[in-house]
């Protein structure tokens, strides 16, 4: 649908996401993120506020600073009190269709254009996630995790167990 479309390949990469505990009440409402941009040194370190949702459109506030040095941020983090709660890692694919920037995770543009430009994709605006990527990558770490009932006896035939 994208290349029918005619949208721009803005490019691929790996990223390695941080979120932190931050110290005191003035982060319980905000979310610091430190994204490890393709293995580094690079990288962004984003403010995000408490998520709103309109017609199926995820809106909050974001405040974003490019980083030359994400180890370097990191320490610094650490050295004010934040603690790294939580890891994941996403791979993304970015391109541009009339001004929206569209990954295959996240639709990201004027909150106005994208329940229009999801219908455009064959995407249901109504469907949309709500949660975020370290609740969606705990619930699935969750999934994975094998049982705490006992393991189950291995018994083997008498005549197996002789030529053992």
């Amino acid at each position: 649908m994208l290349r029918k479309r005619e949208a721009k390949l803005v490019g691929r990469y790996k990223e390695e996401n941080f979120r932190f505990n931050g110290p005191g009440k003035s982060t319980r409402n905000t979310t610091l993120r430190l994204r490890v941009l393709n293995g580094g040194p690079r990288g962004v370190l984003t403010a995000k506020g408490p998520a709103t949702f309109e017609g199926g459109v995820k809106i909050r506030e974001e405040t974003e600073v490019e980083l030359a040095d994400v180890h370097a941020t990191l320490d610094l983090l650490q050295q004010l009190g934040f603690r790294v709660g939580w890891t994941y890692p996403k791979m993304r694919t970015m391109y541009m269709l009339d001004g929206i920037a569209v990954t295959l995770d996240v639709l990201e543009g004027p909150a106005t254009a994208l329940p229009e430009m999801s219908r455009s994709l064959g995407l249901d605006p109504a469907n949309a996630l709500r949660d975020s990527y370290s609740v969606m990558a705990r619930k699935h770490l969750k999934a994975k995790r094998p049982t705490k009932s006992p393991p189950t006896p291995v018994t083997l035939p008498d005549k197996v167990a002789a030529q053992a």
